[in-house]
């Protein structure tokens, strides 16, 4: 049965009005969640919104400390750190056409392809990736023009050298990330290491901070501690020169050469032929770093002659009257020691002077082979020099319960015990500051604390004396002297340990000396590996070098000649 049309209009009307009412209900219920949730977040937990926006907007980044320079005696600079950018890529943020533009900054920056390769390939996960480290200005600023999406900035230090090759074995270097590897670099990296900060930057939505200004420091960096070491540059470079003439010359494996204050113990030089320049170190072989005048060691041969007969003295067991009869040779047990020539009968300061072996293995048996033992002990023979150099060498001193008389003959003069050049230098101090031995630094220093003292003071003074008389006319080391100053010292000419016994062909030559001798300032020790000219003695390659450089330093410190004839002569008016 129909309803009447007017009916049916009504039914109509009324399913409307409520689709209506429930349909508003439904929007004003919405709206008022959505007023609800903005009252919410925006004034009840108004922290979470920040929260949000920091994740995607707001990042800490690390901030670089500056390492500390190292500095020689006179606040010259030898390393200092200096900002630089480098590079970092993250693939994800690479526009798919800036492609090519990310090509030509790998280009700049010598990537290799397939690393470039890696880096764009689809799928990858990568979103960090350093594309070269410590990039030069001049670089940086052409990436920056290319403007490439993805390709990031981050600012950091790179160690440089002013004085390059003259100081780099006692410098040392970094590595990439600026940790210490080799020589005061790498012994004091405690104290030239800073601690690195942390900031807070703004980025914007590709990852590019925005915002530098007012930023908020999180952690301020720390920097590293100066190093301020003994070496003195002028002197450093005056030996580098003179060594690195005298290796070409003599057609030398390889020389060392260290300069030290008599008076305190201060390393005023150390240098090493050949050498490395340490800002740049591509293709060079990880022996060319040694630091061989502190490292390596070898038999120090007649260098060691003074200090027996000094031992002697002490002991009691020869005095200023003693002369030895050498005849040229002298049989120990099964054994011959020899001299180049017959010398006849000797007094000490000719002992010295013809650097007899006859003569210096007769008075190395006079003494108890504990008592000769010790006196090598107390000068430093046998333990490192304790300077915390990376390394440092100690040397070689057989126990004396090991001993036959032959080792105690042989080691009188320079073979059976072992050093190196920084240790030799060291025991001359014990003739040159009146019988006391100093500690070595080579950090700058007033006073050596740690002296002692190991020969009586009238007996380093005679043997002083009488090695003064070895840079006379008819001494093996002439060349040594130097121009109005007096000068004392000892060559010693070694041949090489090889298996099966000593080459016939290689030679160290040797030389160590002091100056002036009337106040002795300076030693200095030098040694010539394997020269292949025709000269190798000690006093004819090793004893011309020393010269020139303490000439140099006499020079450098103005220390007034000592010379009789060069010294000034004090004019008085007759009354």
């Amino acid at each position: 049965m129909r309803l009447p049309k007017n009916r049916q209009n009504k039914g109509r009307a009324t399913d409307f009005v409520l689709r209506r009412k429930i349909l508003l209900t439904v929007m004003l219920m919405g709206m008022a969640g959505l007023a609800g949730r903005a009252v919410y977040l925006q004034i009840i937990n108004v922290q979470f919104l920040q929260q949000q926006g920091d994740i995607r907007h707001v990042g800490v980044v690390p901030v670089s400390a500056y390492r500390g320079k190292i500095l020689d005696r006179n606040n010259e600079p030898l390393a200092i750190s200096t900002p630089v950018e480098s590079v970092w890529v993250n693939p994800q943020h690479l526009k798919r056409e800036q492609i090519g533009k990310f090509k030509q900054v790998a280009k700049l920056l010598k990537v290799p392809a397939k690393k470039v390769k890696k880096l764009l390939k689809a799928g990858s996960n990568i979103r960090f990736s350093y594309l070269k480290r410590r990039i030069t200005p001049k670089l940086t600023e052409k990436i920056k023009l290319l403007k490439v999406s993805g390709v990031y900035f981050l600012r950091e230090f790179r160690r440089y050298y002013p004085v390059g090759i003259v100081s780099a074995h006692v410098v040392g270097f970094t590595d990439i990330d600026d940790v210490g590897l080799e020589g005061m670099e790498h012994y004091k990296e405690s104290t030239l290491r800073g601690v690195a900060g942390k900031k807070r930057v703004i980025r914007d939505g590709k990852r590019q901070v925005i915002k530098e200004k007012d930023i908020e420091n999180i952690k301020d960096p720390i920097s590293g501690q100066d190093l301020v070491l003994s070496i003195d540059q002028r002197i450093q470079y005056l030996a580098y020169r003179e060594l690195q003439k005298a290796v070409k010359k003599y057609k030398a494996v390889s020389a060392s050469l260290v300069v030290m204050d008599a008076k305190n113990g201060e390393v005023l030089a150390v240098v090493n032929q050949p050498s490395f320049n340490p800002n740049t170190k591509k293709g060079l072989k990880a022996g060319l770093y040694r630091n061989r005048a502190i490292l390596d060691v070898f038999e120090p041969g007649s260098t060691v002659k003074p200090f027996v007969i000094a031992a002697a003295l002490d002991g009691g067991y020869i005095n200023d009257n003693t002369k030895i009869e050498t005849h040229g040779f002298y049989r120990v047990g099964r054994n011959l020691v020899k001299d180049v020539h017959n010398y006849g009968t000797l007094d000490l300061m000719h002992i010295l002077k013809k650097s007899s072996n006859v003569a210096i293995s007769k008075i190395a048996l006079k003494m108890p082979a504990e008592y000769f033992w010790n006196s090598y002990k107390q000068l430093g023979f046998g333990e490192s020099a304790h300077i915390g150099f990376p390394g440092e060498a100690k040397g070689e001193l057989l126990s004396y319960r090991k001993w036959r008389d032959f080792e105690q003959a042989t080691m009188s003069y320079g073979y059976g015990v072992s050093s190196s050049v920084l240790q030799l230098a060291r025991a001359y101090t014990a003739l040159a500051d009146d019988g006391v031995l100093h500690s070595v630094s080579l950090l700058k220093r007033q006073q050596d604390f740690d002296s002692r003292r190991v020969f009586r003071t009238e007996t380093a003074r005679k043997v002083i004396a009488m090695l003064e008389h070895v840079v006379k006319k008819g001494g093996t080391a002439y060349k040594a002297r130097v121009d109005g100053y007096r000068v004392a010292g000892k060559t010693g000419t070694v041949k090489k340990a090889t298996v099966g016994g000593y080459a016939d062909d290689k030679y160290v030559a040797i030389f160590v000396g002091l100056a002036p001798v009337s106040n002795p300032r300076f030693v200095i020790a030098v040694m010539v590996d394997e020269p292949r000219a025709e000269e190798y003695y000690g006093g004819l390659v090793a004893a011309p070098i020393f010269s020139k450089v303490m000439a140099g330093v006499l020079r450098v410190y103005g220390v007034a000649p000592d010379k009789e004839e060069t010294m000034p002569v004090l004019l008085t008016r007759s009354e």
